[in-house]
């Protein structure tokens, strides 16, 4: 992923050239440039840059040509950046399922990639995989990353083939029979550059030609500082050595103290040199404060290992004055602390094997969780239960072997289902035929039902096969299963009416019908609470039930199959038992719901919200200018969706390993996230990664600000739970002015006309941001209730402020220009607390802990400033809220606790 030109200069055999772009081809690459010439007399080149690559080849001949070996590290280079590996990984239980993935290899590769597996490399890039680095090829991956990959990332569902998939398979077979090539070979013919959009002169070009029978990308040179070494003085004895260092020291000094606040990237390198160079001096201190100012220029480069050797090896003089500065004792604790937790992380990487004993439940569910087919515990508790019916609740390895293979058989097959032209033009690309019948007799003709994920459809046979609607799933009435009477015979059939069709659909499906039956009801029921909670999850999971009831039914071939399978009919029974009705307003305002933790083993709550708009940019491609959702989970995870398309953008990168509590865009390539760890980590929204942090707090990071002048960010400040309040130089990362408040447990931080409100446990606080002077307080408490503040929001137009207690389902509203009179109640009914809350044009969103239907939900109150009356009580969680944000004042979004885990998106009128 870094080499950026490999010259060969020996004679290239045609078949080794066109190896390495089959193993392109099949790792799912959209190439940018490969070059490569095959002929007798040229010298044979081959260019790699990370990223994409074009191919062209420009002859073939092989007569007088002979074998070349591969450097091993050109094929790995090459192979790292396969998306498919990510696929039978399990990061909860560090499982490689090798064998799955050799299955996915053309036959003649699968040698070649064993041998691939077993490499040392291959066992790095594995487990930096799964401890999710953010490393070039994760990077690359992100920057390559298609809206199905994206998707995928969302709805973990079975692999099946698409139907543009299978559109664009039988375009490529078609013209591959043209040509004298492997089946195995990519289509060279067809492998374009992706199409770019018209963008500002000022952005990249691509320019190609075609000259000496190559291709090239014509990018502009990046531009390239130099500083220049002082020369070296001879002899070298020790005062022209001693002289050199300092006379080096002195010029980086200069270069450091010369460079403009927008070089960081360059200003760390200088940091860097100059730390190596007091460290060949011997003044330690000098170096650790050097590689210490790394954090706020580029954490990239910082040496861990190097400043941890510095400290093991400093003389205790030196240690007792090194403790003694604040900056570097902490330095030195996060190196040691950091070199501790090194050492209990669980490194090991093992591949799937298929159990050999018997297993109780929680084993039962480790070893689905490995092998790939389902994560959810709540699903695969359900599987247990339908895999022991009539038997002691544990499950033999030969059944387990038999689902197993069941369930990888129907995937196969699944993936050989090809579609004529015909059918597929009625279908939508993104549909996936998941499961076909037998050949069966209907009142609409012979043929095989297929279901996709939205509807049913006849595959008609005798002549040319054909597509009949039977059904989309919303539009079913009623499926139930009858007998017809044939002779002495009662054949069981499935009928399914529906809205849009007078005549009731009659299949004769025989000894299929029962399951056939679970299967559309299943179904059906999974898309109603799809659309009645906005939430196409919903569907995802009813498909994979169904699978999972084919597979029960296909393992077990017992009479008691069907009844084990009905086990796994969750949204049919939830439908029939407890009908779960949405109320009217929460669904007229309700517009979208997405799940964070798609993919996990348990949802996780959602601890803060971020949402950024978007904006084109020179450094960046076009589709990373959409606006994002920027979501905080537990343990410092943090995933990114497209707000456009409200797909997985970045799935889970970490900030340290504490909770994230805050997160504000300072400016378009910053966004800035506050941590319980102390630590202020800055993203750069460009390569997605932390490049830089601020350790200037003591303890937990409460709240961040951004103050503008002129639209344009000028300072930052944040808080901290000690009652620490910093302002920030947004430029330089240098603390413009610090304050430590009268009062601890500051929770959170607003800026208005140069002042700054502190809401403490026990008042809230306004400060001058300039001199930090106490100006304000608000301390009133209600004499019965043992509470503190929560939570509290500036309607300063209105000159108003809005608190709330904990504990309380009240809202209190004081006037700004009268602290001492008797705020203003608001009662929020079936409300057990108030969580969160934010403005949004004229409105007051509020989140809370409430109860609807009997039931404890999150609930969301939006409440007019104006009228001070609640005009809109939304139930649309099933655990707390506990984060809002708004985007652009036309949706809101809101982040439910860990029972649900998923986040809701609201319509603001």
């Amino acid at each position: 992923a870094t080499m950026s030109y490999l010259t060969l200069t020996e004679p290239l055999l045609p078949a080794v050239a066109m190896h390495i772009l089959k193993i392109a081809s099949i790792l799912r690459l959209t190439f940018s440039l490969i070059s490569i010439t095959l002929s007798l007399q040229a010298q044979h080149e081959l260019s790699v840059s990370a990223g994409m690559f074009l191919v062209v080849p420009v002859g073939c001949c092989c007569k007088r040509a002979t074998y070349l070996q591969i450097p091993k590290h050109i094929y790995l280079s090459i192979y790292f950046i396969s998306r498919e590996v990510k696929d039978h990984l399990n990061y909860e239980h560090r499982v490689f399922n090798s064998e799955e993935f050799l299955k996915t290899r053309a036959v003649g590769d699968q040698p070649f990639y064993r041998k691939v597996l077993e490499t040392y490399m291959f066992h790095s890039f594995l487990k930096a995989r799964l401890n999710r680095k953010m490393d070039a090829f994760a990077r690359l991956e992100l920057s390559t990353q298609s809206e199905e990959d994206r998707l995928n990332l969302m709805f973990r569902i079975p692999r099946r083939m698409t139907t543009e998939k299978m559109a664009s398979k039988q375009m490529n077979s078609q013209s591959v029979m043209n040509r004298r090539m492997v089946i195995s070979m990519p289509d060279l013919q067809d492998i374009k550059l992706p199409e770019i959009p018209p963008r500002n002169s000022s952005f990249r070009r691509v320019e190609t030609g075609i000259g000496k029978g190559r291709m090239s990308l014509k990018m502009p040179p990046k531009s390239v500082s130099t500083f220049k070494i002082p020369e070296i003085h001879f002899p070298l004895m020790y005062q022209c050595v001693h002289s050199y260092y300092t006379e080096f020291f002195n010029h980086l000094s200069k270069a450091i103290n010369t460079l403009p606040p927008d070089k960081s990237a360059l200003l760390a390198r200088y940091f860097y040199l100059r730390g190596l160079i007091s460290l060949m001096q011997g003044k330690l201190l000098n170096a650790l404060s050097d590689f210490q100012n790394l954090d706020k220029t580029d954490l990239r480069i910082f040496p861990t290992d190097l400043v941890r050797k510095i400290v093991e090896t400093m003389p205790p003089s030196e240690r007792f004055q090194a403790d003694r500065k604040p900056e570097l004792k902490r330095l030195i604790s996060r190196v040691m602390e950091k070199q501790r937790e090194v050492t209990k992380i669980d490194d090991h990487v093992k591949n799937f094997a298929l159990p050999k004993t018997h297993m109780q439940l929680d084993d039962f569910v480790k070893r689905i969780q490995e092998s790939g087919i389902v994560r959810d515990k709540d699903t695969i508790h359900r599987l247990f239960d339908a895999l022991t019916v009539g038997h002691q609740k544990q499950i033999d390895p030969e059944t387990f072997r038999d689902f197993y293979n069941y369930w990888k058989e129907t995937e196969a097959e699944a993936q050989e289902v090809n579609l004529p032209p015909a059918v597929i033009e009625h279908l939508d690309k993104n549909e996936c035929v998941y499961k076909l019948s037998c050949s069966v007799k209907t009142n609409y003709g012979v043929g095989k039902i297929a279901l996709t994920q939205k509807r049913l459809f006849l595959l008609t046979e005798g002549g040319r096969p054909g597509y009949v609607h039977i059904a989309a799933f919303r539009d079913i009435e009623d499926v139930k299963v009858t007998t017809v009477a044939f002779l002495l015979l009662k054949i069981p059939t499935l009928r399914i009416a529906t809205r849009s069709k007078k005549e009731v659909f009659e299949a004769n499906l025989k000894t299929e019908c029962d399951l056939w039956h679970l299967i559309v009801k299943e179904m059906w029921a999974g898309k109603k609470m799809a659309d009645d909670h906005k939430d196409p999850q919903y569907i995802q999971q009813a498909l994979t039930n169904v699978l999972l009831m084919d597979a029960v039914v296909g393992a077990l071939q017992s009479s008691k199959s069907i009844y084990a399978a009905s086990k796994l009919s969750y949204f049919d029974r939830m439908k029939n038992e407890v009908p779960m009705m949405v109320p009217k307003t929460t669904s007229e305002t309700l517009k979208h719901k997405i799940n964070p933790s798609a993919g996990e083993t348990f949802p996780q709550a959602i601890d803060v919200l971020l949402y950024t708009p978007g904006h084109l940019d020179s450094t960046e491609r076009p589709d990373s200018a959409h606006p994002k959702l920027w979501c905080a989970l537990n343990e410092g995870k943090v995933v990114v969706f497209d707000a456009s398309t409200w797909s997985i953008q970045q799935h889970c990168f970490r900030m340290g390993r504490c909770r994230l509590t805050c997160m504000v865009m300072v400016e378009q390539s910053q966004v800035w996230i506050g941590s319980q760890d102390s630590i202020i980590y800055i993203i750069n929204t460009h390569s997605m990664s932390c490049n830089k942090q601020l350790n200037d707090h003591r303890s937990d990071i409460t709240d961040i600000v951004v103050e503008k002048k002129n639209g344009i960010p000028s300072e930052a400040y944040s808080s901290s739970l000690d009652g620490t309040v910093i302002a920030w130089n947004i430029s330089t990362l240098k603390v413009n002015r610090a304050f430590q408040l009268p009062c601890q447990n500051l929770t959170s931080i607003k800026l208005h006309n140069d002042q700054l409100w502190c809401c403490t446990g026990s008042c809230i606080l306004v400060m001058s941001t300039y001199e930090f002077r106490l100006q304000m307080k608000i301390d009133y408490h209600l004499k019965d209730l043992r509470s503190y503040f929560l939570c509290f929001q500036l309607f300063p137009e209105r000159n108003e402020v809005w608190a709330s207690y904990s504990g309380s389902s009240d809202l209190y509203i004081w006037n700004t220009k009268d602290f001492t009179s008797m705020p203003q109640k608001i009662h929020l009914q079936d409300c057990s607390e108030i969580t969160c809350m934010i403005q949004v044009k004229n409105q007051l969103w509020v989140g809370s802990s409430g109860t609807s239907q009997g039931k404890t939900k999150g609930k969301i109150y939006v409440i007019s400033a104006e009228k001070k009356t609640v005009e809109k009580e939304l139930v649309g969680h099933a655990d707390t809220v506990r984060a809002l944000c708004s985007a652009e004042d036309r949706y809101v979004l809101s982040g439910a606790g860990k029972e649900e885990g998923k986040i809701a998106i609201w319509k603001v009128e």
